[in-house]
Parts: C-alpha cells; sequence; structure tokens
C-alpha cells in the first residue's frame, strides 16, 4: 500500500473512528456539554480572562442599515440557538402527533408530570425572591435539558426502564414547550406590530405552500431566515422563530431535518453556547454569592421543586385513575427521574441570559445553575440505583 493511501487509513481508524463512535453514544451530547462547561470556567478565571470574555462580547455590526445581533454572544444566542430551538419543535410535533402525546392516555401522566414540574420550582423561587430585585427570575427553575437528563439516565444501562426514559423525554419535551411559551409571553422586549404582521404573512404563505404539496428545504431556510429576521425585530425572542418553522415541516419530512441537524445542534451549536455563556468568572466572596436569594431560589426550585412537582403530580395523576405508573417501574424510580430533571443547564441558562441585564446576577445564577444540576445528577443516579435493586414496584 501506498502511504498516502495507509496515512488516510490511519486517519480513518485512529481519528474519525473512534469520533464518529463517540457522537453516537447517547451520552456525548452530556459529556460534551460537561467538558465545553469545564473548559470555559477554567479560561474564565485564567490569565487569558480578558481576552476569552471580550472575544464573545466584542461589539461587532456586519451590516450597519440592518438590525441585528451585535455580538458574538448575542449571535449564539439569538441565530445560532433558533437552529437547536427548529430541532426541539420537530421532536415537540413528532411526540403530539404520533408520540407518547399523542392521545390523552398517553399524555396524561407525562404532562401532569411536566406542569408540576414547572409550577413547583417557580413557586419556591418566587417566595424566595417575590419582592427582590431578583423576581424576574422565576423561570430559570423551570427548565428541564432533554440532552443532559437523557444522558445520565443512560450512564446506569437497563436498570433504568425503557418505559421510564420515554417517560423522562416527554415529561422534557413537554417541559421544553412550555419554556418556549414562557420566553416568548414574559421573556421578550416591547412588541412591534408590523415585524410580528410580517412574520405572521411569512407563516401563512409557508403554510400554504406546504398545503400545495410545495414544500422544499431552501424554501423552509429562506422562509426561516425572513421570518428570524421579523420575530427578531418584533420584540419577541428571535428563537422562537425555529418553533414555528418546525410545526410547518410536513411529518414525513421530520426525520430528513432532524437526521441533518442532529450532529451540528449537538455538537457545535450546543457546545458554542456553553462555551460563550458558562464563562462564569467565580467571585472570591462565592460562599457569599451562594447564600443570596437569587441564588437559593435557583437551587430550591431546580434540586427540590423539581422532583417534588414532578412526583406530586404524577402521584394525583395515578391515583385519580387519569394516568399510568410507567411499566416495570417504583416510585423510588420515579422520583429518581424528577431528580434527574432538575438538570435545568441549557434552557435555565438560556432564560438566565433573558431574565437578567446585570453579568453580577447572571453569573450567580448559572452558578447556581451549574450546582444545582451537579446535586440532581447525584441525586437522580443515587434514587434510580436505589429503586433498581427492587424487582417489586411499590
Amino acid at each position: 500500500m501506498s502511504p498516502l493511501p495507509r496515512i488516510r487509513q490511519i486517519i480513518r481508524q485512529q481519528l474519525i473512528s473512534p469520533i464518529l463512535e463517540f457522537i453516537k453514544d447517547s451520552r456525548a451530547v452530556g459529556i460534551t456539554l460537561l467538558a465545553c462547561t469545564i473548559l470555559s470556567l477554567l479560561l474564565a478565571n485564567s490569565q487569558w480572562q480578558e481576552s476569552y470574555i471580550h472575544f464573545f462580547e466584542k461589539e461587532m455590526h456586519l451590516v450597519s442599515w440592518l438590525h441585528l445581533p451585535h455580538s458574538m454572544l448575542h449571535w449564539i444566542n439569538d441565530g445560532l440557538m433558533a437552529v437547536f430551538f427548529f430541532l426541539v419543535g420537530m421532536e415537540i410535533k413528532r411526540e403530539l402527533v404520533i408520540g407518547e402525546l399523542s392521545s390523552i392516555k398517553k399524555a396524561a401522566l407525562p404532562v401532569a408530570a411536566a406542569i408540576g414540574g414547572m409550577l413547583v420550582p417557580a413557586g419556591i423561587y418566587i417566595l424566595f425572591n417575590a419582592n427582590t430585585e431578583y423576581h424576574s427570575g422565576w423561570g430559570i427553575p423551570m427548565a428541564t435539558d432533554i440532552a443532559f437528563s437523557l444522558g445520565v439516565a443512560s450512564l446506569l444501562g437497563s436498570r433504568v426502564p425503557v418505559t421510564l426514559k420515554i417517560f423522562l423525554m416527554a415529561l422534557a419535551i413537554i417541559d421544553d414547550l412550555g419554556a418556549i411559551l414562557v420566553i416568548a409571553l414574559f421573556y421578550g422586549g416591547d412588541i412591534s406590530w408590523y415585524w410580528l404582521l410580517g412574520g405572521t404573512i411569512i407563516l401563512f404563505v409557508l403554510h400554504l405552500l406546504n398545503k400545495v404539496n410545495k414544500h422544499h428545504w431552501f424554501i423552509t431556510l429562506l422562509g426561516g431566515i425572513l421570518l428570524w429576521y421579523c420575530v427578531f425585530n418584533s420584540g419577541i425572542h428571535a428563537t422562537i422563530a425555529g418553533v414555528l418553522i418546525a410545526f410547518l415541516v410536513p411529518l414525513e419530512k421530520l426525520g430528513n431535518y432532524e437526521h441533518t441537524l442532529h450532529d451540528p445542534v449537538n455538537f457545535i451549536i450546543l457546545p458554542l453556547f456553553a462555551l460563550a455563556n458558562t464563562a462564569i468568572i467565580i467571585p472570591g466572596n462565592m460562599a457569599e454569592a451562594l447564600t443570596t436569594s437569587l441564588s437559593w431560589g435557583v437551587l430550591a426550585g431546580l434540586v427540590l421543586g423539581k422532583p417534588i412537582g414532578i412526583t406530586l403530580a404524577s402521584w394525583i395523576t395515578i391515583k385519580s385513575g387519569l394516568g399510568e405508573r410507567p411499566s416495570g417501574t417504583n416510585w423510588t424510580q420515579l422520583i429518581g427521574m424528577g431528580a434527574l430533571a432538575g438538570i435545568g443547564f441549557t434552557m435555565s441558562i438560556f432564560i438566565t441570559m433573558l431574565a437578567f441585564k446585570d453579568g453580577n446576577q447572571q453569573n450567580i445564577a448559572k452558578l447556581a445553575i451549574l450546582i444545582g444540576a451537579v446535586l440532581s445528577v447525584f441525586a437522580g443516579l443515587l434514587l434510580l440505583l436505589l429503586g433498581s435493586r427492587s424487582n417489586k414496584p411499590a
């Protein structure tokens, strides 16, 4: 074999193949986000602190006469994350049409659990912060990170029943839908009705094209960009455009888009989001920062509010006969899944950036989110392990 093909074979075997195997692993997204978070924290608290943070926050005006995001951070949060929400929107649509949320009987338990898992954390946060300057952060502990929570659950392999993983996925998808509605209704700016009308017209045109079987990826891309621009300037958060476009994609085309976008979203966009948004400067008085009502509200909401809300709503739904507990599971495992739902990460950090403009407040909330995620991982894994040792459902 000549040297060049031999080199290609070595690169394929030693570099490309291991990367592809890693990407296919269900734990890969969570591991990647965790690695990016650790790297971001290290750089933000190193001698390269100023350069690293300045890279994401530096003003950049590509076209002066267009109102566009004006920094790398804004492009990631307002632009690239719209693609993430497009992927999330397609997952929601599939579950609503043919999945675990397609009938009242199937949807009753995860819907009730998700609602409980949103209302109780928000209520706990409000108890801590109702009359403080942090009151706008009530949406932070409502969120669940699907990729992270499912990735952690997969660490236990067959000891976690498939039915329980499906329950967590359905719950997290409803949770995402709730977070999307919260962002759209409560975390936008002043509404510009002209831009909103323009976006509505674009949606109507795309809907008509789908009706006459004229769906094409290029039309979706162009319409998506135009809709994003209208929504961005309307005062509603621009990422909502991704969800709206996703709901217009025909069911039979969802798989194509999801297959194309899965790796770029999970291994480029979300890592960039983590790198840009977890550049937290850890204060010297960290103990003081973590004893504010803001940090306690976020921590208590995620670590306690999530499992309490999910378990209580599930118990009421099951005992009333409206829903059934996932087969082959017990209450300890169900509480464990509720604890894993306290891993807010991506969506919680995203809402933090919308809820607070003050950098110090953002950092306090982000630290609480990260600590809450760690505590939720340990609590969830412990409860799931304890539950798996009992073969008799409670």
